[in-house]
């Protein structure tokens, strides 16, 4: 594969080239057709013709995949893959899922996959190495309480208004307690996220502000009896996003950003948000 800058040596050096050819004044002063975007499958440039190599990594966690099996359709991640899918053509037949580690997914290199859904975030960094789509998930921040605690009822972020609220200095949970719900008390500030976890075993704070995706995993493997009481979008900064990741120079990616700027529009994905992160894993919206 080219890399971007040959590309672009070798489109100059045709351009020059063109410059310096005689005329012929025998051709058509008409333009030349603009090469096709249509995105059927059939145009498609696939690892495997006529299938849609989808990667992930292994085993897949609830909420985002269901039963360990990415080929079911349900969790959100499956789903938002699925969609996708069918957005470019294909149907559940048509769709095949590789194991690919998570950091395989976004290193430098050819890969084995169309594209990977695996809760990758969108950076700078990655971006070097691998193609992103336009973001398919808004990161929103969650509050995890114990069970019976004194935050562990509250519906609405003006029920924490009085709560000790932990968080871990220099994240998006950070300011989002500041700006969003603005605590009547300062937060307890930890330099390492185990540090504000063991805060709330020790029931030193009554709610814990991190990240969605990481409560997920504090409330299953890190926290015995505690939940997540509920989810809320911070605001101010660049949002993180997750987003479907390619090999460097896809041919697929203007095809794949069509496709979930499709699902945005028809609000499929706010529905499969709903669906999974919501009300499937308890994660109600807090205002």
């Amino acid at each position: 594969m080219a890399r971007p800058s040959m590309l672009l040596a070798l489109g100059a050096l045709a351009a020059a080239a063109v410059a310096c050819a005689p005329a012929d004044n025998t051709a058509s002063t008409s333009a030349a057709p603009a090469a096709s975007t249509a995105c059927t499958k059939e145009q498609l440039k696939l690892i495997t013709p006529g299938k849609l190599t989808i990667g992930t990594d292994k085993p897949a966690f609830e909420p985002w995949f269901k039963d360990d099996d990415p080929a079911n359709g349900q969790g959100f991640e499956s789903a938002v893959a699925h969609a996708v899918a069918g957005e470019l053509g294909f149907d559940r037949t048509e769709v095949q899922w590789n194991t690919v580690k998570f950091d395989t997914a976004f290193a430098p290199g050819p890969k084995q996959f169309d594209f990977d859904i695996n809760q990758v975030s969108i950076t700078p960094d990655r971006a070097k190495a691998v193609d992103f789509s336009h973001g398919y998930y808004t990161v929103k921040q969650a509050v995890v309480a114990l069970d019976g605690g004194k935050a562990a009822s509250a519906t609405s972020l003006a029920e924490l208004k009085d709560a000790k609220i932990g968080v871990q200095v220099g994240t998006t949970a950070f300011n989002a307690v500041r700006e969003v719900i603005k605590p009547d008390k300062d937060p307890n500030v930890y330099n390492e996220q185990i540090d504000s976890i063991s805060a709330l075993k020790n029931k030193q704070i009554d709610a814990l502000v991190l990240d969605l995706p990481t409560a997920f995993y504090v409330t299953a493997a890190q926290v015995e009896d505690a939940k997540i009481i509920g989810q809320f979008s911070a605001t101010g900064g660049t949002p993180e996003e997750f987003g479907l990741v390619m090999e460097r120079g896809s041919a697929l990616k203007s095809c794949v950003d069509k496709a979930v700027d499709a699902l945005k529009t028809k609000g499929e994905l706010a529905k499969i948000e709903q669906q999974w992160l919501s009300e499937a894993a308890g994660a109600p919206e807090l205002k």
